[in-house]
């Protein structure tokens, strides 16, 4: 058993994400039920354009070919957060297996959604949730 303490900024390797969540070891958004928590994973030179904008991250959705779905999987456990008493965790990755903890977050207003390429390199809706840090 492993002893973190994750604070922002803190640096985690993806094995050490997986057992403290108790979530799946892939994808980039990891549900844990033990954990009652939602973790959100963001690779910035990934295909999913995740940006910050004035304090503001706006996280790309589930789904890699095709149109995202709202009501899809993670994707609507992420949009109920407000109310589903699901905790929302974001984590940054810039080098391989070194995720940089940003902090619980909370989702900002509703989501919209915008045109991004897919993994196929086609044009598709996604679905951009605006996030904000709990401090």
């Amino acid at each position: 058993m492993i002893l973190i303490l994750l604070e922002y900024g803190s640096k985690i390797t993806n094995d050490e994400l997986t057992e403290f969540f108790m979530c799946s070891h892939m994808g980039g958004m990891r549900r844990s039920k033990r954990k009652n928590a939602l973790i959100l994973i963001s690779y910035p030179n990934s295909f999913y354009k995740d940006r910050w904008e004035k304090g503001v991250f706006h996280y790309t959705g589930m789904g890699k070919k095709g149109d995202q779905c709202l009501e899809f999987a993670q994707n609507k456990t992420l949009k109920d957060s407000r109310d589903n008493g699901v905790e929302v965790h974001l984590f940054e990755v810039d080098k391989e297996n070194v995720y940089e903890y940003i902090g619980r977050v909370k989702l900002i207003g509703m989501p919209y959604q915008e045109k991004q390429l897919d993994e196929d390199g086609k044009c598709r809706l996604v679905w951009i949730f605006k996030l904000g840090v709990i401090f």
